[in-house]
């Protein structure tokens, strides 16, 4: 059913131009949406490349969105409640998901090593961003931990072939 012009509810969120908002739900915060290119929280526009994870606590109705970082710098999370997430929880895993084009673990030390994992934008013919994620106890830093890290690397772009 069509709602008569003047009657139609417009959406809670401004995106960037080129985009619609799929999905959105209120939090104490402001609106929080998802576009395909990008989640949109109180504090800002956050693309889904750089979205390293969103975990939902069904018990508390927070929503933990963290971003991709700079190891020995600390990341940022967004908690976010809410009440009646909608369609959000569903947009939010299907493009966090969808931005992972890679994942590889390389032990160094036991089980812990390095994960290379190559993400891309939805939209467009950008490049791909590689991004390491260290095991805890791991030093990156470490002259043998780079050296493997960049060998996994190297690795995981010969297996891709040209991006």
């Amino acid at each position: 059913m069509r709602l008569p012009v003047g009657r139609r509810r417009r959406a809670p969120i401004e995106v960037a131009a080129g985009e619609r908002l799929l999905a959105w739900a209120e939090t104490p915060e402001g609106p929080v949406g998802g576009s395909r290119d990008a989640l949109y929280l109180p504090t800002g526009r956050v693309p889904w490349e750089q979205v390293e994870a969103a975990d939902w606590d069904l018990e508390t109705s927070v929503l933990r969105v963290s971003e991709v970082g700079t190891f020995g710098v600390v990341r940022p999370v967004h908690l976010l409640r809410i009440d009646e997430p909608g369609l959000l929880l569903e947009l939010v895993r299907e493009r966090v998901t969808a931005s992972v084009v890679m994942q590889r673990h390389t032990p160094i030390r036991g089980r812990r090593g390095v994960r290379v994992i190559a993400r891309r934008a939805p939209r467009g013919h950008q490049p791909l961003q590689w991004v390491f994620e260290y095991d805890e106890g791991i030093d990156p830093d470490a002259p043998e931990v780079r050296a493997v890290a960049e060998r996994a690397l190297e690795a995981a772009r010969d297996e891709l072939g040209p991006a």
